[in-house]
């Protein structure tokens, strides 16, 4: 018998506000879309967290025996400078500034997008669509919504009708806004004299003479909107009615309520039952920003290259850390947060070792194993409440140490079990890698070069300036940078 059949999940659904018993559309199955990357420039560490949420998500399901279908786009044409129908395509732009073909472009980030998330351990969705690989789609799309009266054509170019939509359906069902409220708050814009109203979306732009990535349509030559993407690639591999849809908190509107309204314009129905999102990710208690300096990529937490953290970090410590909030919350990203996250997963990861280590006996265990089993499962069936599963885990490495220093004692069949246990939520569904032996080594490699650094000091308080530089340069030769600071001197490896 699968696990689910046993373990009933409480998932928060956007859409009603409210934990709900999830209940597949059909027994056994499970259809999860997630709104991908566009792909013009390297992976946001707040995108990371997101697909890190449905990672986890995603892992979970698996381990409860549910048949997943995991479908995660790749948006590489149609979206437009700040999300608007107007502007020019992020990608085309990129491309321009480059002096490349888009599509250079798109490979560019996606190889990146990838290596990034293999970095941290993530599992590869079951399809991965790109929006250009399914122009088609999009085209009869658009035009099932014009049939059905929901969408017009003005100068080539295809808009959503939203006030017409309106009239039989609810804009604003997922986001919870009201057309009326949209409208008043809403001034003219220049450049979208083509629209009936300033809330309807663009469906097909006409590309204008200079515009790279362009296709044939039975309007123009143009390219699709941003919104109708998701649309038509969930509904090709889930079907027109599927499970899960999940994204970033920020695309809750306008982007899913758009995929909505596209839904029930084109088919008549609703288009998914459970919809999540996942919080952002600020740093230092602030909104990650390029253009206030508050501001850190993946690569540079991962090499410590940086201004802002400390040291490097290891891209399980940073799961770990990330693991460690629900992924409904606002997560803020510190160095004092990330110390203590690994010192916290060493501690995690060292109980684990322990396990094979540890001495049974006949008596029985004082701490129930079979019980404690039960509060993990009962932690993650709570809405995938990973704060709560780590600190059940604690509970269990303090028992594993207490077994250790002969206060406890565990029969080996509790011992099969526990460990067992540890590993299905650690490895399986936390996502986490196990990096002892990688510490030992770098534990030995801090101390070598802890040896150096304080040789470089005592040459330079001898004013032997020659010596200090040498022992720099041929660190940074063999890959070792050494950061000078009013606090002492640091190092880095690339």
């Amino acid at each position: 018998m699968s696990l689910y059949n046993t373990h009933h999940i409480k998932l928060y659904n956007t859409l009603s506000g409210e934990k709900e018993i999830f209940q597949p559309i059909t027994d056994g199955y499970v259809g999860m879309y997630v709104c991908g990357p566009t792909v013009y420039s390297n992976v946001h560490l707040g995108n990371v967290r997101t697909f890190m949420s449905f990672d986890m998500i995603f892992r979970y399901l698996k381990h409860l025996g549910y048949k997943v279908r995991y479908v995660r786009n790749i948006t590489d044409a149609g979206h437009l400078e700040n999300d608007a129908d107007v502007g020019e395509d992020k990608i085309t732009k990129k491309a321009r500034l480059e002096a490349i073909e888009p599509m250079e472009i798109v490979q560019r980030y996606t190889v990146d997008f990838h290596n990034v998330l293999n970095t941290f351990n993530f599992l590869p969705p079951s399809i991965e669509p790109t929006a250009t690989g399914h122009i088609i789609e999009q085209i009869e799309l658009i035009q099932s919504i014009i049939d059905n009266g929901f969408a017009y054509v003005v100068n080539g170019s295809v808009y959503f009708d939203v006030h017409k939509y309106n009239i039989s359906n609810e804009y604003g069902i997922l986001s919870k806004r009201k057309l009326e409220d949209l409208i008043h708050n809403t001034r003219a814009l220049d450049g979208q004299s083509d629209k009936r109203n300033p809330q309807d979306f663009a469906l097909w732009k006409k590309a204008e003479p200079t515009h790279i990535m362009r296709w044939p349509s039975p309007w123009s030559d143009g390219f699709p909107g941003w919104h109708l993407e998701c649309t038509a690639m969930s509904t090709k591999y889930l079907g027109d009615f599927f499970d899960i849809h999940g994204g970033g908190m920020d695309l809750k509107f306008p982007h899913h309520e758009c995929e909505i309204a596209q839904n029930q314009a084109s088919k008549g129905q609703a288009p998914v039952k459970y919809w999540m999102h996942a919080n952002m990710l600020e740093l230092n208690g602030a909104r990650m920003s390029k253009s206030t300096g508050n501001y850190i990529n993946p690569a540079e937490l991962l090499s410590g290259d940086n201004d802002i953290m400390s040291k490097a970090y290891n891209p399980s410590v940073i799961r770990f850390f990330m693991m460690q909030a629900s992924y409904r919350s606002v997560l803020d990203l510190t160095d004092d947060g990330l110390a203590a996250a690994e010192k916290g997963f060493h501690r995690l990861m060292d109980a684990f070792d322990l396990i094979e280590h540890l001495k049974t006996a006949s008596t029985t265990t004082l701490f129930n194993v079979s019980d404690w089993k039960q509060k993990c499962y009962e932690a993650m069936n709570d809405d995938f409440n990973t704060p709560i599963l780590i600190a059940k885990l604690f509970e269990a490495v303090k028992f594993i140490n207490q077994i250790k220093d002969g206060s406890a004692s565990i029969t080996p069949e509790d011992l099969a079990l526990l460990k067992d246990t540890m590993s299905s939520f650690v490895f399986d569904v936390l996502g986490l890698v196990n990096i002892s032996k990688e510490r030992t080594d770098n534990n030995k490699l801090t101390s070598a070069v802890e040896i150096l650094i304080n040789l470089r000091k005592e040459a330079r308080l001898n004013k032997d300036f020659a010596l200090s530089d040498k022992i720099r340069d041929e660190l940074a030769e063999a890959g070792i940078q050494l950061k000078d600071s009013r606090e002492g001197t640091t190092f880095t490896t690339n």
